[in-house]
């Protein structure tokens, strides 16, 4: 799959990975690997699944972007040295790109806080 081709009509076969329990596990087991260029927007989109402002349309593409990343799967397997991820940067970034109205201080807030908890900084 093209991930620039990443929509509401694409997500909805990823939406079968994700689930809340999955989605931490994942980020704890990865967030050293990926550093904040990969766990920031992740956190910005897991916060916006949670913000009562956002549509559920759009939590669809939300779900579909976190269920990527949670895919053992993917395009890129995880596990390749400095491109493991790229394939979810891009599904996460097409994601926000798209989304990005609904962004607000608090959620960006919200996701650094996070982003550097998990990192220990």
């Amino acid at each position: 799959m093209d991930l620039n081709k990443f929509t509401l009509q694409t997500a909805p076969q990823y939406e079968r990975h994700y689930d809340e329990n999955s989605f931490w596990k994942k980020v704890r087991h990865v967030a050293s690997q990926v550093g904040a260029k990969v766990l920031y927007p992740t956190l910005q989109l897991y916060f916006l699944l949670q913000s009562k402002d956002v549509p559920v349309k759009a939590k669809t593409l939300i779900i579909g972007a976190l269920g990527y990343l949670i895919l053992p799967a993917d395009l890129v397997p995880d596990f390749i040295p400095a491109l493991g991820f790229t394939d979810d940067l891009t599904a996460l970034m097409v994601a926000l790109r798209t989304l990005n109205k609904y962004l607000t201080p608090d959620i960006n807030a919200h996701a650094k806080e996070q982003t550097d908890k998990l990192l220990k900084r």
